[in-house]
């Protein structure tokens, strides 16, 4: 059963917004973050094809991340951000979906409802 909280569209936002935060800072397994949505953290070919020392690197970057702002999220949602590498863009997304990791979250707000996908990739295979 499905059930819709009732919360603003800011309200929303800034739930889903430290939810995925807490995602993001609990990749590196860190125990401060004990309350963190489930979820998983994917990378691509692309990025893998850097290496090991750079996918660590990487990875302590984008759970270090805070750069948010209007302009880059614009909802507000903290589900995207960008890294300079090497000089190499490298990005990363958030994507909701079911318990199941078949469809969209049918809440995405409701951690119960909603499993995480934090992917890195290379813009160029996007």
């Amino acid at each position: 059963m499905t059930t819709r909280l009732d919360l603003d569209p800011v309200q929303e936002a800034a739930r889903i917004a430290a939810q995925n935060d807490a995602f993001r800072n609990s990749i590196l397994g860190n125990p401060s973050v004990a309350d963190a949505p489930e979820g998983q953290f994917v990378m691509t070919c692309g990025v893998a094809a850097l290496g090991p020392d750079a996918q660590l690197e990487l990875t302590r970057r984008v759970a270090a991340f805070d750069a948010f702002n209007a302009d880059s999220d614009p909802q507000g949602l903290h589900e995207m951000g960008v890294i300079e590498f090497n000089g190499t863009k490298v990005w990363f997304k958030i994507d909701l979906y079911d318990v199941d990791y078949q469809y969209g979250s049918p809440e995405p707000s409701d951690p119960k409802q909603t499993r995480r996908v934090l992917t890195l990739l290379l813009p160029s295979e996007y």
